[in-house]
């Protein structure tokens, strides 16, 4: 009997199973996977409706309001630059020989950089000696030849003040002979007019010396001034010289050095850049907008990361490119050890204190003076709410109205529940 059942089983078994039942399953089948998918999704949604409608409050960072002092500032970017820094820039058309020195190397007062190629600078120079030597002697031997000949005309005139002592005696002599009867009037006439001759050539005389005695000194002078003249061009010349050899003027860190051997470099160029990294300053802009509300010797507050300086501008750009004004602030604290150079700062330029107002922390949040909507954390739900914000410093923000003493402000972006109103705060 066991046989027989086993043997009609399997007969059944092996008979073909109709298409309209297997298409019945197959559909059957379908439907149960896609019930199963749309359950996913549904829990999916769900979970992610229910994210999205709130936050755990350890994420947040808030701020509650309260009452304060806030020194308004207006705020600038900056970088940090050494306080003291020369650049060096070939003073002549030239090449590059020789480089003596790597950036980062510390150099003392007159360490040699680099070497310019000098021979046609050297050859200027030595040409330049010679010349100063020939206006030398030329003017000594202008004053000699002067002085002899006002020595000259002294001398002459020497002899005729004794020629002229003569006439005179003669004249007298004269004069007293046709007194007691032993001359006569033509003689008398004759010794007079020899001696007024004699009186005006040696007035003649005189003025001539004085008159050579002032071409001497003007030509002189001239040719004084001139060496003079010639002298500052040596002395520029010799600077030239001097500048072209690329010497340390200071004590400093080399920054910078052109080291492409055989370079061809114009004046102008730049060579070098020495350094004092032992004190910074800072270099800020701030848009051409604040300019009217900036002045010298305004407190500043420099932000490096967690480290506040205090600093006062001591220069503004008069000048505004694309907008933007540059100024400078100059750190009571140069010498700090978080300075770097090229570090960027947060600057921050104290303008006025107000007392009692309403404030919360300054953060990301804050654009400047406006209207924001900002998220109120009331019990175990978070509310937008529309604030009015007002002047701020690095640390706090003004609250002109839409909150009140004790409310507590998220300060985290809260970008993505721009849609909402309200939001689940988990405790």
């Amino acid at each position: 009997m066991s046989i027989a059942f086993l043997s009609e089983k399997k007969i059944t078994m092996d008979r073909e199973i109709p298409i309209e039942k297997r298409r019945k399953a197959a559909r059957k089948q379908l439907l149960r996977y896609g019930i199963i998918l749309l359950a996913i999704v549904l829990v999916v949604v769900l979970i992610v409706q229910f994210t999205r409608g709130s936050v755990s409050y350890k994420s947040l960072s808030t701020s509650k309001v309260d009452l304060g002092t806030i020194e308004v500032s207006i705020s600038a970017s900056g970088r940090i630059i050494p306080l003291y820094e020369e650049v060096i820039v070939s003073p002549i058309n030239s090449r590059i020989l020789e480089v003596y020195k790597n950036p980062g190397d510390t150099l003392k007062k007159g360490d040699a950089i680099l070497k310019l190629e000098l021979a046609s600078v050297e050859t200027d120079y030595k040409q330049k000696l010679d010349e100063r030597e020939v206006r030398k002697s030329r003017l000594e031997q202008t004053h000699i030849t002067t002085n002899n000949h006002i020595s000259d005309l002294k001398m002459q005139a020497q002899i005729k003040e004794m020629q002229l002592k003569q006439l005179s005696t003669e004249l007298k002599n004269e004069r007293y002979l046709d007194s007691i009867g032993a001359s006569t009037l033509d003689k008398i006439r004759q010794a007079e007019l020899n001696y007024e001759v004699a009186k005006l050539e040696l007035e003649q005389l005189n003025n001539l010396i004085t008159s050579e005695r002032k071409n001497a000194e003007a030509e002189t002078n001239v040719q004084k001034l001139e060496l003079n003249i010639f002298e500052k061009t040596l002395t520029e010349s010799q600077r030239l010289l001097n500048d072209a050899r690329v010497l340390s003027p200071q004590p400093a860190i080399l920054t910078f050095v052109n080291n492409q051997l055989g370079a061809q470099v114009q004046a102008g160029t730049q060579l070098a850049i020495l350094s004092d990294l032992s004190a910074f300053k800072v270099e800020a802009e701030i848009a051409d907008s604040y300019v009217d509300r900036m002045s010298l010797g305004a407190k500043a507050i420099v932000k490096i990361g967690g480290v506040q300086l205090e600093g006062t501008v001591v220069n503004i750009t008069p000048s505004v490119k694309n907008g933007i004004v540059k100024f400078t602030v100059m750190l009571k604290d140069a010498g700090n050890s978080r300075l770097r150079s090229g570090l960027r700062a947060d600057v921050h330029i104290m303008q006025e204190i107000r007392d009692e107002v309403m404030r919360i922390r300054n953060s990301s949040y804050y654009m400047g003076k406006g209207v924001y909507d900002l998220w109120v954390i009331n019990g175990n739900k978070a509310e937008k709410r529309r604030v009015e914000l007002g002047e701020s410093n690095f640390e706090y923000v003004e609250i002109v109205k839409g909150l009140y003493t004790g409310d507590e402000v998220i300060l985290s972006d809260m970008n993505k529940y721009i849609d909402k109103t309200t939001i689940k705060i988990n405790q």
